[in-house]
């Protein structure tokens, strides 16, 4: 019995350390069955938000056994599997992760085999607790719109980020919507009857003759503009009201898509279509072919980084595609750093600099929660994931750029595409390739070391911020800076460039900095200026610092706030306010979710101190006065309210459409009945999403929010 306990208190403690399977984990680790062709007929049936499906899938068995495993939308109740012979196969969901089903073969198979099964399901699809990464919603049908990502696994998958496959789709929808997708589409077929609800269907079919990642629609009242640029087809699908807006995305599109292929290596298939989608998921996805962009994001002039991000998808990502979900940092962090790369060519190097600091802020909000090579522990798409994975991982491309050079990096991206597009990649295939391109050592500059780069960037988490001590002497020949750079990571091993900004021209050093504490001790011409020492002056270093602090823990709150968590966002903004007192957007969005939870006061003294802060941004003067006057009209103050619509008014800022709101809350009080939601696309693209709904009043979606740095 004592070697029993100690049995199962050794077994409780690895419990305790490992944890369950993450959602999206399998309490198996191996999958021994690989999807290569499907046959998918599904009905979508707006009145009752769900969906019906049958699945034919051709598997080809990787490893000898009866246990097939595929993932599957854990609301999507299977009623039946059967094989070739129309024989049922018994079938389970997973014990630990209902997202994987087991379906139990009536014998083992061995490696090669094919085993051809036909799943029929159906269910609702938009529950976001239910979704693969809980709180996301990668699938939802209504009966205005429809969109089928996918991540939601709305068919049964195998190998989520590593597997691709032929498939045809056949989607039955009512007439009023219309289907884009991933593959080369028929003419629409109308259907003889109508659906349960009342009303006409149509089904539409979509061929994937080439193997990918596909299996990605949105359905609903689109219309096609086609576009030709530079000679290249374009086809943009969007409601009636943003037509106009066709050729811009299709321009811009095409600019993109030549920087890449110039940089990359083209495209197997450089075909491209652009479609809205509702709001209420991502604000973009990229699959095979096909960019979706978010109506909250569409805007008439397109954001060229969200663009730019989904288009680099078709290179890393759909071409070539992560070997596991530890393995997403070669694709998606790469898509968001190729993102500033094009806006580098497109802006220059303040363009690349600002993305850079936004990589940053969005790196520092959930860097903790994991290294970059142990990614798989998060949810795909999940606040910590575009943390670790997509911005803290873009930087950490700039900052290999940094350590071989622009000609050795640009060449790497080449090479490894051009290795590996239509196969899967691993980090360790890359970080194998990155050390050919390694520069050799050159005599009086430290010696790059990758294995260390990758150990300390890929390998573990923790964020430096520096600090440093020094002291100018005149020596024969001109000055010296002596001093120390202190910082805390223990393991930190780094050559960091020094700017010493003297009375003549400014001059560059670089130091090694190893540890917690390095000496250094540089010589300059020119008499160095009083705080004229500056590390890393183009912050090509991933680095933390107050300001930077800040601007995450606000990013945090905001996130939370997205999902009506207003305690714990007013939390983030204080630990904000504890860094910078005077930091507006921390007490404006503050003043937002007092507003959202009826404090009127508390938020009132929140706006008021917006309005007596650094005002960075501008805007947040003419909507704190809006917000402001809202409240004296919810607490029957009409005279006070419309002095601060009328301060607002006077102050002509029309940033996401502010006065257009003045005009209409002098028109008439602002009272807590629910409001017509504003158009898709009206946000500008300098506040593009909405600003977090309050549980009782939707806030306008005109309102402005900060660009989150993680989208």
């Amino acid at each position: 019995m004592r070697r029993s306990l100690i049995f199962l208190l050794t077994a409780l403690a690895l419990l305790a350390v490992c944890g369950s399977p993450a959602r999206g984990q399998s309490s198996k680790t191996v999958l021994a069955f690989r999807a290569t062709h499907y046959d998918v007929d599904a009905t979508l049936h707006p009145a009752d938000q769900s969906l019906s499906a049958r699945a034919k899938i051709d598997f080809t068995a990787t490893t000898g056994t009866r246990d097939l495993v595929v993932e599957l939308h854990e609301d999507l109740h299977v009623s039946s599997v059967k094989n070739e012979k129309g024989q049922s196969i018994p079938s389970e969901r997973d014990g630990i992760n209902p997202l994987y089903l087991h379906v139990s073969l009536p014998e083992a198979v061995t490696t090669g085999k094919q085993v051809t099964l036909t799943f029929d399901y159906s269910g609702p699809i938009g529950n976001d607790e239910d979704s693969p990464t809980k709180g996301l919603r990668f699938a939802s049908v209504d009966k205005t719109w429809a969109y089928l990502l996918l991540p939601a696994r709305w068919f049964p998958l195998t190998g989520y980020t590593s597997n691709t496959y032929t498939a045809v789709f056949k989607l039955v929808v009512p007439e009023s919507f219309a289907v884009v997708g991933t593959g080369k589409s028929d003419a629409p077929t109308p259907l003889p009857g109508t659906e349960p609800g009342g009303g006409k269907q149509v089904s539409y079919t979509f061929r994937c003759d080439k193997p990918g990642r596909v299996g990605t629609f949105v359905a609903g009242p689109l219309q096609l503009s086609p576009a030709k640029v530079e000679g290249e087809d374009v086809r943009v699908f969007t409601p009636a009201a943003q037509a106009s807006t066709a050729e811009a995305y299709a321009s811009e599109a095409v600019h993109i898509s030549s920087y890449f292929a110039d940089q990359f290596g083209a495209l197997h298939d450089p075909e491209l279509t652009i479609a809205q989608m509702p709001a209420g998921s991502v604000s973009s996805f990229s699959a095979p072919g096909l960019l979706l962009i978010s109506a909250g994001r569409w805007t008439t002039k397109p954001d060229t980084g969200i663009l730019a991000q989904s288009i680099a998808g078709q290179w890393w990502g759909n071409s070539v595609v992560a070997a596991s979900p530890g393995d997403v940092w070669i694709t998606d962090g790469l898509a968001r750093y190729s993102q500033g790369m094009y806006v580098e060519q497109d802006a220059g190097n303040s363009g690349l600099h600002h993305d850079l600091e936004d990589f940053a802020v969005g790196a520092l909000m959930y860097e903790s929660d994991s290294p970059i090579s142990q990614s798989q522990r998060l949810p795909a798409y999940s606040d910590a994931y575009r943390s670790v994975v997509i911005d803290k991982g873009a930087i950490v491309f700039h900052m290999l750029r940094t350590e071989i050079g622009d000609e050795a990096f640009h060449g790497l991206l080449r090479e490894f595409y051009e290795k590996y597009q239509g196969k899967p990649a691993t980090i360790a295939e890359f970080k194998q390739m990155a050390a050919t391109k390694a520069p050799a050592p050159v005599t009086g500059k430290p010696r790059v070391n990758l294995n260390s780069f990758f150990s300390q960037w890929l390998d573990s988490t923790g964020i430096p911020e520096f600090k440093i001590d020094y002291i100018v002497y005149r020596v024969r020949k001109g000055f010296r800076v002596v001093g120390k750079i202190r910082q805390d990571l223990e393991t930190f091993q780094m050559p960091v460039e020094v700017k010493i900004d003297t009375e003549g021209n400014p001059e560059f050093k670089t130091v090694s900095v190893t540890g917690t504490t390095s000496a250094f001790d540089l010589e300059t011409f020119g008499r160095p200026k009083a705080n004229g020492v500056t590390l890393d002056p183009n912050n090509n270093i991933l680095k933390s610092s107050p300001r930077l602090r800040v601007r995450a823990s606000v990013a945090r709150g905001e996130g939370l706030a997205a999902d009506g968590k207003y305690y714990e966002a007013i939390q983030e903004y204080q630990r904000a306010l504890d860094v910078q007192s005077n930091n507006s957007l921390a007490h404006f969005r503050e003043g937002e979710a007092m507003f959202y939870q009826k404090n009127n006061q508390a938020a009132a003294n929140a706006f008021r101190s917006a309005i007596d802060g650094d005002l960075d941004p501008k805007w947040i003067e003419v909507w704190s006065h809006i917000y402001l006057g809202k409240i004296f009209d919810l607490t029957g103050q009409r005279d006070r309210a419309v002095n601060e619509y009328q301060r607002a008014q006077n102050l002509r800022d029309d940033t996401a459409g502010a006065q257009t709101e003045v005009t209409r809350l002098m028109q008439k009080p602002f009272s807590l009945e629910p409001q017509a939601p504003a158009a898709a696309g009206a946000s500008p693209e300098t506040t593009p999403a909405a600003t977090p709904a309050a549980p009782t009043e939707p806030a306008p979606a005109n309102a402005p929010t900060l660009k989150r740095p993680t989208q």
